[in-house]
């Protein structure tokens, strides 16, 4: 064998070589391709951090439906409260990230978690989560006791800075999204109010009803009620537009304090590392989903409206909202209960 021939055969096996390496990368990656387009081949688990009967029970079970619908495998509720929602939370946050355990979660009450009790959060709300979309936010409103003399925010405005420390605001509870809407209020406004924490919404819109406290920011769905029978009076919600099923309330850019917008948000997740493409099949399904008028009354019925992001925009709106209770929690030395 000449050396010139040698050569060409030991070219020819160098190229067979690259061509069979290359058809090996080509079937591996087509393979993984399948396996994630193939998502979902049995059911899929959605955790509500929850108890069953809330908000965030109810839209994760219109979601539920709907995505077994859309994608041919059950997508089954499992709710899992505590911590005020950090148990369940974490438990996504530690689970496979295959696509087959997903997270509807209370993200406005997450972040604030991680923001407020770091060092007990079982979860990084930066590093946890592949986020897979925004679903709905729930506004929030401000409301007096009829008999307070203040009928627009800028009234009440003036009459807390008429008479310093002698509005009360109750809460929710100290760290919840409607103690945190207070102090936004108040050092928005520069007002000196009180801020009366409750255990839970109901008992404090009780003594609102009944005069022991004069106001609140409570969600739309807690107030609507109490509003529309005329026991509490609405100022305005805590939003850019109005909120429909309220749609006579101002909101607080009409009443002049556009910088309080603040909304109770719902998404999607799941635990980190889950691949793109289940990602972005779910958020597809989610798109079309969450543009079905009867997606969006069963939402609206409790107070949610029903709202897309794609995957990276609700990364950013997610860390927003992280970044914002950060700052008001560090800003108004707010602590734990």
């Amino acid at each position: 064998m000449t050396l010139n021939n040698f050569n060409q055969q030991n070219s020819r096996r160098r190229t067979l070589s690259t061509l069979v390496a290359a058809a090996l990368v080509v079937l591996g990656a087509t393979g993984t391709a399948l396996a994630q387009t193939d998502y979902p081949n049995k059911p899929v688990r959605l955790v509500v951090p929850y108890a069953p009967g809330g908000a965030t029970d109810v839209i994760g079970r219109v979601l539920a439906k709907q995505l077994s619908d859309a994608l041919g495998q059950q997508f089954v509720v499992d709710n899992r409260a505590g911590a005020g929602g950090s148990l369940g939370a974490g438990q996504v946050a530690k689970s496979p990230a295959d696509g087959y355990t997903l997270l509807m979660g209370a993200f406005t009450s997450h972040t604030i978690n991680a923001a407020l009790t770091p060092a007990v959060t079982p979860f990084d709300i930066h590093k946890s989560f592949a986020h897979i979309s925004v679903v709905g936010t729930v506004p929030l409103v401000f409301v007096v006791n009829p008999n307070l003399q203040a009928k627009s925010v800028k009234e009440l405005i003036s009459l807390a800075k008429a008479n310093p420390g002698s509005v009360t605001f109750a809460s929710a509870g100290n760290g919840s999204p409607q103690h945190l809407a207070i102090e936004m209020f108040k050092r928005q406004a520069q007002v000196d109010i009180v801020h009366v924490p409750y255990k839970g919404s109901g008992p404090a819109l009780s003594d609102l009803l009944g005069g022991q406290v004069n106001a609140m920011i409570d969600t739309v769905p807690a107030a609507q009620s109490q509003i529309k029978a005329g026991k509490l009076r609405a100022l305005a919600t805590t939003t850019k537009e109005r909120v429909p099923s309220v749609p006579d309330v101002p909101t607080v850019v009409e009443a002049g304090v556009p910088d309080m917008q603040v909304s109770s948000m719902f998404a999607l997740s799941a635990p980190a590392g889950t691949p793109t493409a289940v990602i972005q099949k779910i958020n597809s399904a989610l798109k079309v989903i969450l543009s079905k008028q009867d997606v969006k009354d069963s939402m609206l019925a409790q107070g949610a409206i029903a709202t897309y992001s794609n995957p990276d925009d609700t990364a950013k709106i997610i860390n927003a909202e992280y970044a914002k209770w950060v700052k008001l929690i560090k800003d108004a030395n707010i602590k734990a209960e």
